[in-house]
């Protein structure tokens, strides 16, 4: 009897340490990082987000128990990661070849991009008016108008110098003549002081007037958007015009950073955060801003920026995101199919409609 309460005894202490230790095992443990709008720490000490709550939809749906660890940033989480220190994280991670050989990576569940962002150039219309009328854009079309002008005066004095001396004089006051005659005509103001009597000469104004019509509607067309509003906008419209603006900021260790480095286009500051970056942008200390689209407008929407930033219609260089675990993890395949079934379900699009983001 002794020697059964022995082996009771024996049982449970060694035994109640396995199946502790099985339970520990048991329960995953998932890694992740503040990273809005997919993982957000609430004032309580918990967690919510669009990866967040995929994540729980889909521990829910197979079964399974975790616990969350929080670090600082992605790079921490990929040590972890590494070592087999944690199960797997959650955060939406880009899909590329080094990943791919080193983890087990998810079915895509995101396409991401990298957003572009410029501060709203909020000036008055006059500020705006005196500054283009002063701009070598609004010089050209007004040098180019007088050329043309000079150009069909030139002509009609050439011919009705000869026929018609008393409203073309020879020689440089004919010349002013011509152009006198030129602008007149072309602005329909017809003081009728000066007229060609030759046929050749009637032949140039009937072409100068039809002319006239079509050029001053192209010319007023182009002084206005010059001269309006207009000229707040930005002059990026695509990725080649990145390479034209001066200071360019990024936030370091992200896919914006990459993109500028591997097109060697200068970088003007590096920021620890989004928030710092955008702050930064709002207050034009920077031009513009390189980040991802889906957070840039997230932040955006919840710092109240949207009337001092303003973030772009393109985007530059998509990139697949998804759950991420240790090589061979003996629950990739449970993980993987449970996700690829969630992201089918109408909630899934909900969820992205909740947290208002959509992959781009």
């Amino acid at each position: 009897m002794k020697h059964q309460w022995f082996y009771i005894v024996i049982l449970f202490l060694f035994g109640g340490n396995n199946l502790q230790a099985f339970a520990e095992r048991d329960t995953l443990t998932v890694g992740i990082y503040q990273n809005p709008p997919f993982v957000i720490q609430t004032e309580d000490g918990g967690f919510e987000g669009l990866s967040i709550e995929l994540w729980e939809n889909i521990a829910a749906s197979a079964d399974l128990t975790f616990r969350y660890e929080l670090y600082s940033d992605f790079i921490g989480i990929l040590k972890r990661l590494e070592y087999q220190d944690i199960d797997l994280t959650i955060n939406p991670m880009d899909v590329n070849d080094s990943r791919v050989h080193k983890f087990d990576m998810t079915q895509p569940f995101f396409i991401s991009s990298i957003g572009v962002a410029i501060p709203y150039l909020n000036r008055s219309t006059l500020a705006v008016f005196i500054s283009n009328i002063f701009s070598l854009a609004f010089l050209e079309i007004i040098l180019l108008l007088i050329l043309v002008i000079f150009v069909f005066g030139f002509f009609l004095w050439l011919v009705e110098r000869r026929h018609n001396k008393f409203q073309f004089r020879p020689g440089l006051l004919g010349l002013f003549d011509g152009l006198w005659w030129s602008a007149v005509t072309m602005t329909t103001v017809g003081y009728g002081d000066k007229a060609p009597k030759s046929n050749m000469g009637k032949a140039i104004a009937i072409i100068w007037m039809f002319t006239a019509v079509i050029i001053i509607s192209s010319f007023t067309a182009g002084i206005a958007s010059t001269l309006t509003i207009g000229g707040l906008q930005t002059d990026i419209k695509n990725a080649e015009d990145i390479r034209l603006a001066k200071n360019i900021s990024v936030v370091g260790a992200t896919n914006g950073e990459s993109y500028l480095v591997r097109e060697n286009i200068p970088i003007h500051k590096t920021y620890a955060s989004p928030i710092l970056a955008l702050r930064a942008l709002a207050k034009k200390e920077n031009d513009v801003l390189l980040y991802d689209h889906t957070i840039l407008q997230y932040y955006i929407n919840r710092l109240s920026l949207d009337e001092k930033v303003k973030l772009l219609p393109f985007t530059l260089k998509e990139n697949y995101q998804s759950f991420m675990l240790p090589k061979n993890h003996p629950d990739f395949d449970l993980i993987n199919v449970g996700l690829m079934k969630e992201i089918q379900k109408e909630r899934w699009g909900d969820l992205q409609r909740k947290y208002d983001v959509k992959g781009k």
